[in-house]
C-alpha cells in the first residue's frame, strides 16, 4: 500500500506519498537509435521539486543509471504542458521508448488501440515486481480490457470519516460505525452544544461545493456507495447501469436531504469553497468531514500549531461506514495514477521489450523504489525505526538531491506494492494516526465496491460524459435545496438518458459483453 501524504517536520527532504514523478535529465529532442537499448529514452512530467529538472550529471540521475545499467535520456515536460506535448509527440514519428500517460486521454487511447504501444496484457506477470498485487487495479488501468502500460500504484483505499474527537468526548459519544451513527453524531453536534459555549452555533457535517460532476469521489458519491449504490457504474441483471439509476442512489439522497433539511450540514454546502474545507472543523463550527484520510494529519498539524500540549485530543478518524442494512461497502480509488507505456515504434522487438521491462522491473524492486522515492541512504536521508528522516537542507548538494528525488518518483510504479520508506511521523499522535489509517484502509479493501466500467472507453462518454454527468450532480443539489422533488430528480436522470446517456449505456454494454467473453 502506498504511504500517505507528507508529514510536516521532515525538513522537506523525503516524500511519504508514493511520488509519481521520476527520472532524469533535461530536454532531449533527438531520440537515440531505437536498436540501442544501452540508452533508454523516457518522457516524463516535471512535477514538484525546485522547478528545475534534474541534471544528467546529478547524483540521483547517475545513481539510477548505475542501478539499471542504462544511460537515461529523459525529456522533462512541465506538468502544465504535458498533455499538449504528449499529443504532439503521439502525432510524430519520434516516440520515446518509455513515456508516462497521465490517464486514458483520447489521443493515447486512439494511439494504443491503433498499435502504437505494446499490449502488455499477458506479459507483466512474468516480471515479479511488475506483476500487479491487486488485479482489480490493473483492470481499472486497462483500456477495454487490454493493458497498455505499467500502472503507477496509489492507495486503493482513501475514504475516511474525520470527527472532532473533543466534541465526541464532551457529549459522551463514540466514533460512528454506520450511516445511522453518522446521522446521530451529526445531530448531537448540531443540537447539544459540543463546544460548551451555551449557544446553538455548530453543525455536524461539513460539505463543500464539489467542482466536478457525478462519480467524482464527492462526499455524496461516497455516501451513496455506503447505501449500496454502484460506484459510478454497476452490474445489474448482467448489464451495466449508471449508479444514479438505482433505488439505493435515491435512498442515499433521501438520507442526505434529511440531514440538510434538519440543519445538520453547513447551510452553504452548495457554494462553500472546497479549498477552505478544513476551516470550519478547525474553528469549531462543524465537526465531521467525509473525505480522504490524509486530511486527518493535515488537521492534526493545525491543532498542533494552536495547542501543542493537547493537539492529540481534537481529531479522530475511521474508515468507510456500514449502510442501513449493516453491510460495509467501501468506496475505493482507482488505485493508480497513470502508467508507463512502451512504444512499439522505438522498441520494435520482443527481445527489446523484455530489456525495457527488466529495467522497469528492477526499478520497482525494493532497492529501486527506495532510490526513486527516498534517494541515497546516508546522503540525503537516514533510517530510524523503519522510517525515513530527511537530512537538513543547508547542504546545497543534499537540497538538489531531495528535489531530484521528488521528480524521479515519476518512473516508479509500485505495481506489486510500495516498499520504499515512509517519512518518520513527527510525534506519537501522528504515528498513531498513520498506523490507524493503514489499518482501516487495509480492512476496507475486502469490501471495496469497484466500478466495472472503469476499464471501458465509450466514445460518447469521452465526448459528452463530463457535461452529461453535471445534469445529475446539479439535480442532486437542487433536490437537497428543495428546488425539485424526487420526481424532479428522476426527470433529470431521464434527461441524462435522452441527451446522450443512452448512447453511453449502449456503448458501455457492447464493450462489456466483449470483455466478459
Amino acid at each position: 500500500m502506498k504511504p500517505f501524504n507528507k508529514i510536516g517536520a521532515l525538513l522537506g527532504a523525503v516524500a511519504i506519498t508514493l511520488p509519481l514523478t521520476l527520472a532524469s535529465c533535461g530536454k532531449s529532442e533527438e531520440k537515440a537509435d531505437p536498436a540501442d537499448l544501452g540508452t533508454l529514452t523516457i518522457m516524463l512530467p516535471l512535477i514538484g521539486g525546485s522547478g528545475t529538472a534534474p541534471a544528467p550529471d546529478g547524483e540521483i540521475h547517475k545513481a539510477v543509471e548505475a542501478f539499471t545499467g542504462k544511460k537515461l535520456e529523459i525529456t522533462w515536460i512541465p506538468n502544465a504542458n504535458y498533455g499538449d506535448r504528449m499529443n504532439v509527440t503521439l502525432a510524430s514519428d519520434n516516440l520515446p521508448e518509455v513515456m508516462v500517460s497521465q490517464g486514458k486521454l483520447p489521443a493515447f487511447v486512439q494511439s494504443a488501440e491503433a498499435g502504437a504501444f505494446w499490449d502488455l496484457t499477458n506479459k507483466l506477470d512474468s516480471y515479479p515486481n511488475l506483476k500487479a498485487a491487486n488485479k482489480q487495479i490493473e483492470r481499472n488501468s486497462s483500456i477495454n480490457g487490454k493493458v497498455y502500460g505499467v500502472f503507477r500504484g496509489r492507495d486503493p483505499m482513501r475514504a475516511a470519516v474525520i470527527v472532532r474527537e473533543d466534541w465526541l468526548t464532551k457529549l459522551g459519544l463514540k466514533m460512528p460505525e454506520t450511516v445511522d451513527d453518522l446521522y446521530n453524531v451529526a445531530k448531537a453536534f448540531t443540537e447539544n452544544d459540543p463546544d460548551g459555549n451555551g449557544k446553538k452555533d455548530t453543525y455536524g457535517l461539513i460539505i463543500p461545493k464539489w467542482p466536478a460532476g457525478y462519480g467524482s469521489a464527492s462526499p455524496y458519491d461516497v455516501v451513496e456507495t455506503w447505501f449500496g449504490a454502484p460506484n459510478g457504474w454497476g452490474e445489474r441483471n448482467g448489464k451495466l447501469v449508471p449508479g444514479f439509476d438505482t433505488e439505493e442512489f435515491l435512498a442515499a439522497n433521501r438520507y442526505m436531504k434529511k440531514m440538510i433539511t434538519e440543519g445538520l450540514v453547513n447551510p452553504d454546502y452548495a457554494t462553500f469553497d472546497s479549498g477552505k474545507w478544513e476551516q470550519p472543523f478547525f474553528q469549531g463550527k462543524g465537526g465531521i468531514i467525509v473525505d480522504v484520510s490524509s486530511r486527518g494529519p493535515s488537521l492534526l498539524k493545525l491543532f498542533k500549531e494552536k495547542d501543542a500540549a493537547n493537539y492529540d485530543s481534537y481529531v479522530d478518524l475511521t474508515g468507510n461506514l456500514k449502510g442501513p442494512d449493516g453491510k460495509l461497502r467501501a468506496f475505493p480509488t482507482t488505485g493508480y495514477n497513470g502508467f508507463l507505456a512502451i512504444s512499439k515504434q522505438s522498441v520494435p522487438t520482443e527481445a527489446e521489450l523484455d530489456d525495457v521491462l527488466n529495467v522497469l522491473n528492477k526499478l520497482s524492486s525494493k532497492e529501486g523504489q527506495i532510490l526513486l522515492n527516498n534517494g541515497i541512504e546516508g546522503r540525503n536521508f537516514t533510517v530510524q525505526d523503519g522510517f525515513a528522516i530527511g537530512k537538513p537542507q543547508d547542504d546545497p548538494a543534499v537540497k538538489t538531491m531531495t528535489s531530484d528525488v521528488s521528480y524521479f518518483g515519476q518512473l516508479g510504479t509500485a505495481t506489486a506494492g510500495y516498499q520504499a520508506y515512509v517519512g518518520l511521523p513527527p510525534g506519537k499522535a501522528e504515528r498513531a494516526m498513520y498506523e490507524k489509517r493503514l489499518k482501516f484502509h487495509k480492512a476496507d479493501e475486502a469490501s471495496a465496491v469497484h466500478n466495472p466500467a472503469q476499464m471501458i472507453i465509450s466514445k460518447t462518454q469521452v465526448a459528452k460524459g463530463a457535461q452529461l454527468d453535471l445534469i445529475v450532480s446539479d439535480a442532486r443539489i437542487k433536490y437537497f435545496a428543495g428546488q425539485i422533488d424526487e420526481a424532479g430528480l428522476k426527470a433529470e436522470i431521464k434527461r441524462w438518458y435522452d441527451q446522450g446517456g443512452q448512447d453511453i449505456v449502449n456503448e458501455m454494454n457492447e464493450q462489456y459483453a466483449k470483455i466478459k467473453k
